[in-house]
């Protein structure tokens, strides 16, 4: 092959040209061997001309088939991503001229490889150095010949989906940006015979909802009367874009729609039932989206009673629903890798906010089922009962039918009676026992599915069913359900597992200690279920046993459960290696187990403890080298190993120390202090945290070392992105102060320094890292208040106000002795905040530590003594009566 010198000058060697046409022939072939040409073409991608062959292919080798030609068209649009801008300009030049008139060719298969080729190119370079390519654009548009408006049309919706900012920017010497000079053109083929120009050119216009260009703003009337004639086109898909469209307005453009509301909810109406189920989809998308965007309820209300009765039949189960499929899979079928899905751990977080839990299950497909039901969900949440009358009839009419025929209609009248449990529960709060006793039956009903949707919404009304523990009639129902759900975790049938399953764990959130004197049933039922169940489900079985801890804690340590409950996880501990990630959810319900069980844990501690010492070991060994460690790195068996320590300190308290003293914890921790995954050092410092609780004697010889990276993660400019770690992180070195005292001195200012600004700026961040922060800047003060006291004035207002949100306990007790620290060595540092001081001081409902109660009376009659001449009467009469009368607990 030769190297060309020039664009002109470049030709083909007839010889090169049949080796890779040859490859590429062979690469297309089914029963070739892949890896054999993969290597021969990466051979020949060393050659500094070969991806001017493959252009040349693309272009011009007629006689080929047209697979090998597009085929050549895949790998140069690879080649040119990694290589592009290491080619020489004359052979930039040669690939860009061959590709610009096969915009227009004959077949549509080049055509529309060569428009993802031009596309990748404008990702890489943009536009500016390509000026012929909007010229041909242009040109093509304007030829009324099909095969150029398609082509150029084509290239152009692939720019705009991959990056339609290039079109929005200002090109040198040029007055206009290259949007302006084709969202009239696109705007144009909205009325076009063809139906590829409608779609492109629709969807094109549709990526800059987003970017909203001066010009597409300035012809936003246009391109609404476009949508209107586009509302009832004969091709679905250009529907479907067309309800897109209103979509995106409604959620970051809703002005644009105002005047025309009344005709969009009409046609959104209308497109809910199309026949075609995407567009369909595409429109129910609208009533959440409008929802959300918290415009007027009151534009939807009218609407609500033909609304309703559209979503109740569209939460009916389609005939090729993927689910009728499952439903019928046998529970004693062994589950094969693609059943398993992803799983995600999040990393311990101390503070009062968890996030919440989101109970969709993000991996399953998303369908027109579930968006109507998701729709009926937040518009009960919008207008809670004034939905009943439209719904509750025809919910009652399925409901009544027997015959098995009707069973899915059946099933979707239970789904919307869960889906409405939250926003409707006063209007139906009279019926609900009713409800609950004509669901129960339904938990032992022949249809698989409807088996697990009973399972859902009675876990929707969880609060309900434990509301009537009380009295006779619901403590029997509670018993009922609860059995129920327990029938259904051993149902054979997988899909059912898994709905009672997790509708149990949502159950016993709820019921909380209710359930301990069930732990014996419920034990035998779970422990029965794990020995059952396949790989995928035994995850939401580990989940049901760690909930069941969190909710009775102590009360599960008793032989009698414990002989139920350990000795099945010990044996599938055991099965499991190191590597494996069934291990993982195995994990997290150990750490439930630890913390529930207290010092009744520290019989299993060993094995455990030693155990995420070694994975963590060799997670660290596998993130350097694979190969030599035998293992592939995945930081989530790091991540949920220091979390299960976390859970074994917590439960052991200093019972652990012996453990602590023996392994290499120390050093591996701070390793993983200075991981570069966020989640790594989240866990990291949760668990540093927790042994600065329990044996801070063991973090001492790296003590420096942990308070310098801990005070590192709290800078305000990398914080944003990392507020758990930061969260964590300050948390931990207040529970190294309290323990080590005066030998945190060092690092003091340079924490407090990092602390202030967060309280300053505390509207912008979350609830947990401003508690933190004020907890740890007071114990800071507690234990070296000589260092803080003297810059007490830059940020007692912010710090008070914090403080005051805080609700009565230990660590609060803590930072307020920090604060009558700091108030004894410079009394004058408060003066100026003395309001917001007794504000604090009035948040408390009751300081019960006694010496820590006079403290405080002695700040308060310390100042009423230094304000005289009615100041201290002046200071009082600014407080709310309510902190006047607070006060008045500390005799002032």
């Amino acid at each position: 092959m030769a190297a060309a010198a020039a664009t002109s000058s470049w030709q083909p060697q007839e010889e090169g040209f049949k080796e890779i046409c040859g490859l590429l022939e062979q690469q297309i072939s089914p029963t070739s061997d892949k890896s054999q040409i993969w290597q021969q073409l990466q051979h020949y991608s060393q050659h500094p001309d070969f991806n001017n062959y493959l252009a040349f292919i693309l272009a011009r080798a007629e006689g080929k088939p047209m697979e090998v030609r597009q085929a050549a068209g895949l790998l140069l649009k690879n080649n040119l991503r990694t290589a592009f801008n290491s080619l020489t300009p004359q052979h930039k030049q040669y690939i860009k001229s061959e590709l610009l008139p096969c915009m227009g060719v004959a077949d549509r298969h080049i055509r529309s490889t060569t428009g993802t080729i031009i596309s990748a190119l404008v990702q890489i370079g943009g536009v500016f150095e390509w000026p012929e390519l909007l010229h041909i654009l242009v040109k093509y548009l304007d030829s009324n010949e099909v095969n150029h408006m398609e082509g150029a049309m084509d290239a152009l919706s692939k720019i705009c989906e991959d990056v339609p900012q290039v079109l929005d920017s200002d090109m040198p010497g040029s007055t206009e940006r290259p949007i302006n000079v084709f969202l009239p053109r696109l705007l144009q083929f909205f009325q076009s015979p063809h139906t590829s120009l409608r779609k492109l050119s629709l969807g094109s216009v549709n990526q800059y909802i987003m970017l909203m260009p001066e010009v597409l703003y300035m012809s936003m009337d246009k391109y609404l009367q476009g949508l209107f004639i586009l509302a009832n086109d004969p091709v679905a898909e250009v529907r479907k874009l067309v309800c897109a469209a209103f979509v995106q307005l409604i959620e970051v453009h809703p002005s644009f729609l105002e005047a025309h509301l009344r005709n969009v909810i009409e046609y959104m109406l209308q497109v809910n039932k199309d026949s075609d189920a995407e567009v369909s989809l595409e429109a129910c998308e609208f009533w959440s989206t409008y929802c959300e965007a918290q415009l007027p309820p009151e534009n939807l209300r009218e609407f609500l009673p033909r609304l309703i009765p559209i979503l109740l039949s569209n939460m009916v189960y389609a005939d090729d629903d993927e689910s009728l499929l499952d439903a019928e899979e046998d529970g004693s079928l062994p589950d094969r890798d693609q059943d398993m899905r992803p799983r995600f751990h999040s990393s311990r977080f101390r503070g009062s906010e968890d996030a919440e839990d989101d109970d969709e299950d993000i991996v399953n497909i998303w369908n027109l089922r579930k968006c109507s039901a998701a729709a009926l969900d937040i518009l009960s949440n919008v207008f809670g009962d004034e939905i009943l009358p439209a719904l509750m009839p025809i919910v009652e009419s399925k409901l009544s039918t027997t015959d098995d025929a009707s069973w899915k209609e059946r099933e979707a009248a239970v789904l919307a009676l869960g889906a409405i449990a939250e926003g409707c529960i006063n209007g139906l709060y009279p019926h609900l026992s009713q409800i609950v006793v004509f669901l129960i039956p339904l938990l032992d009903d022949k249809f698989p599915l409807i088996r697990s949707i009973s399972c859902w919404t009675l876990s929707r009304f969880s609060k309900f069913i434990l509301q009537g523990v009380g009295n006779q009639e619901g403590r029997e129902r509670f018993d009922k359900v609860l059995m129920g759900l327990l029938r259904r975790i051993l149902d054979n049938n997988k899909r059912v597992q898994e709905a009672a399953c997790s509708a149990f764990a949502t159950l016993e959130e709820e019921a909380a200690e209710e359930l301990a004197p069930h732990l014996e049933v419920i034990l035998q039922h779970l422990m029965c279920a794990f020995g059952k169940y396949q790989r995928r489900n035994l995850r939401i079985v580990y989940d049901a046993i760690g909930t069941l801890a969190d909710a009775v804690g102590g009360k599960l340590n008793q032989p009698t459960y414990l002989d139920i409950m350990m000795p099945p996880l010990i044996t599938k501990w055991q099965q499991l290696s190191d590597s494996d990630k069934d291990l993982l959810p195995l994990l997290e319900c150990f750490t439930s187990i630890a913390q529930a069980l207290g010092p009744g844990f520290s019989q299993f501690a060993q094995p455990v403890f030693q155990r995420c010492i070694n994975i963590i070991q060799s997670q660290q060994l596998a993130k350097v080298g694979p190969v030599s460690a035998g293992a592939q790195y995945d930081r989530e068996f790091i991540v949920c190993s220091l979390d299960l320590l976390s859970g074994v300190a917590e439960g052991l308290g200093s019972g652990i120390e012996s453990l602590v003293s023996q392994s290499s914890l120390r050093d591996l921790l701070l390793k993983c202090c200075l991981d570069d995954a966020s989640d790594v050092r989240q866990s990291a410092f949760a668990l540093l945290g927790d042994l600065a609780r329990v044996c801070p004697i063991h973090l001492h010889p790296r003590l420096s070392e942990f308070l310098d990276i801990a005070s590192k993660q709290l800078n305000i400019p990398k914080l944003r992105a990392t507020l758990s770690v930061a969260n964590n992180a300050c948390w931990a070195i207040g529970e190294l102060a309290v323990k080590v005292r005066q030998e945190i001195s060092p690092v003091v200012m340079t924490v407090v320094s990092c602390l202030v600004p967060i309280l300053q700026h505390a509207e912008e961040l979350n609830k947990s890292l401003i508690e933190n922060s004020a907890i740890t800047l007071g114990r800071l003060a507690w234990v070296c208040p000589e260092l803080v006291a003297p810059h007490m004035e830059h940020f007692m207002q912010s710090w008070c106000t914090a403080l005051s949100m805080i609700r009565d306990d230990i660590e609060k007790e803590d930072a307020f002795r920090g604060l009558c620290a700091m108030v004894r060595v410079n009394p004058s540092g408060a003066l100026s905040s003395l309001v917001f001081m007794c504000k604090a001081i009035a948040s408390w409902h009751e300081i019960r530590s006694e010496d820590l109660h006079n403290e405080v009376c002695q700040v308060l009659h310390g100042y009423k003594q230094m304000l005289r001449d009615g100041r201290w009467e002046q200071c009082m009469s600014v407080l709310d009566l309510p902190v006047q009368s607070k006060l008045s607990k500390y005799q002032v």
